[in-house]
């Protein structure tokens, strides 16, 4: 890392270390920590498009997914959930998958012609009505049961670290299901399949109770380990102790360790992704896969798999994406997902990527760190802003009018950076070497 990346992320630091001597350290380690999550995600994106030129904009799928497994692996089981109708809905689901299977084994082993089409039309259209019917009826019970604060099937009660690895593996069986299909396509096509696709997946969370509990969310999700509860600080005799010989508020201090020991988990996650991902872009296989986003048709001369090739880093990026969705929703103890909006999980994510450099590893961290830090302390510092500049203008709709818009100040100057950004370093702040 040379001395002007150095700097950046000097600069950086001084944001955060700034929002917490003059506003408040619970709201610097706020940010941080969903800059450091945003930078994890940034990473992935970064694979995507950096290594390989893919233009994925279902990012914000992906980091649903890896907060559904949180609620797979460590919501507390829902047993009279499983009693009313749980493993009929497993038995549904997978007489769905087995409908598939033997509708690939007809496509691929029976000639083209009338017979194969006859026999694919029957056995989807069969199936789908058989799947329902055994499907549907569980559900319904599932739904039904205690609806006002369960009716879902709930989780294993693991660990929430275990939970991570399964959010990165769900959003990787994902992808690889998006890539087999729409990764032969042309790049805009490949935009809007993803974008669509996401869209889906956040609408069968929303619609599918027994799940997750659609629009009622989960809440309660346990912590990782080692992250106490604030509550539990607050009780501990030592730790009020400690507070007191250093003459420190309890309640203020107790938030502020439970973030530290937050940002010190993804900051490690941080760094292993990084490591890992400099090693991948240094190998032959980042070299290839830079090849091949720079002249497919020549690196397909030269035996080069392009399609099996971008199916892989599309897996891996959207592998990294899921982990990070999982730890946020981790962190958040909560699965909410109204709260998944492409804006916020796609469109921000992406200008994370471009503002860092894409193709560098460090610059979509730093823009990670940067555009999380921007996207945040406006939205905190916007009213006061806006109060001040209309500070001389007579109490009316006017003046209501433009207090009230002070939360659009984000979209705003999150256009003019990356406009400033475009035009004077249309690289990046880190461009790719």
């Amino acid at each position: 890392m040379n001395s002007r990346n150095i700097i950046l992320f000097s600069l950086v630091a001084v944001l955060y270390v700034g929002t917490g001597v003059f506003l408040s350290w619970n709201l610097a380690l706020n940010i941080l920590n969903l800059g450091l999550l945003s930078a994890i995600m940034a990473l992935g994106v970064n694979m995507q498009w950096g290594y390989a030129g893919l233009f994925n904009t279902g990012i914000m799928g992906f980091a649903a997914l890896g907060g559904l497994a949180v609620v797979l692996i460590s919501a507390p089981p829902e047993p009279e959930g499983w009693a009313q109708g749980g493993w009929g809905i497993m038995a549904g689901l997978a007489f769905g998958v087995a409908v598939i299977a033997f509708s690939t084994w007809i496509y691929r082993n029976l000639k083209r012609g009338t017979a194969r089409s006859i026999a694919l039309f029957v056995v989807l259209v069969g199936g789908f009505f058989a799947y329902r019917a055994i499907l549907d009826p569980s559900v319904e019970a599932v739904e039904g049961f205690n609806s006002a604060v369960a009716g879902n099937i709930g989780g294993l009660g693991l660990p929430s670290l275990l939970a991570w690895p399964v959010g990165g593996v769900l959003a990787a069986i994902a992808a690889w299901a998006i890539g087999k299909i729409a990764l032969g396509l042309r790049s805009d096509y490949l935009a809007i399949a993803t974008l669509g696709i996401a869209e889906i997946i956040i609408i069968v969370m929303k619609n599918e109770d027994w799940l997750a509990r659609g629009v009622k969310n989960m809440i309660g999700l346990p912590r990782p380990w080692p992250v106490p509860y604030e509550v539990d600080l607050q009780q501990s005799a030592v730790f009020l102790d400690w507070a007191a010989h250093y003459g420190l508020d309890p309640v203020t201090t107790s938030s502020i360790v439970v973030k530290l020991l937050y940002a010190l988990i993804f900051g490690v996650v941080l760094m292993a992704v990084i490591w890992l991902s400099e090693l991948a872009l240094k190998s032959p296989w980042g070299r290839m896969m830079r090849s091949i986003r720079d002249n497919e048709v020549a690196a397909e001369a030269m035996g080069k798999d392009v399609t099996r090739r971008h199916l892989q880093v599309f897996v891996i990026g959207s592998a990294v994406v899921g982990f990070a969705g999982a730890m946020m929703t981790s962190m958040d103890g909560q699965l909410t997902p109204g709260t998944y909006n492409p804006l916020r999980f796609t469109f921000l994510i992406w200008v994370m990527v471009i503002v860092g450099g894409s193709g560098n590893n460090w610059g979509a961290v730093l823009g990670g760190l940067l555009i999380g830090w921007l996207w945040l302390i406006v939205e905190s510092l916007g009213p006061g802003v806006m109060s001040v500049l209309t500070y001389g203008l007579a109490e009316g709709p006017l003046k209501v009018h433009l207090v009230d818009s002070a939360q659009h100040m984000r979209l705003l100057t999150l256009g003019v950076i990356l406009l400033l950004v475009l035009r004077f370093s249309p690289r990046g702040l880190i461009p790719e070497k």
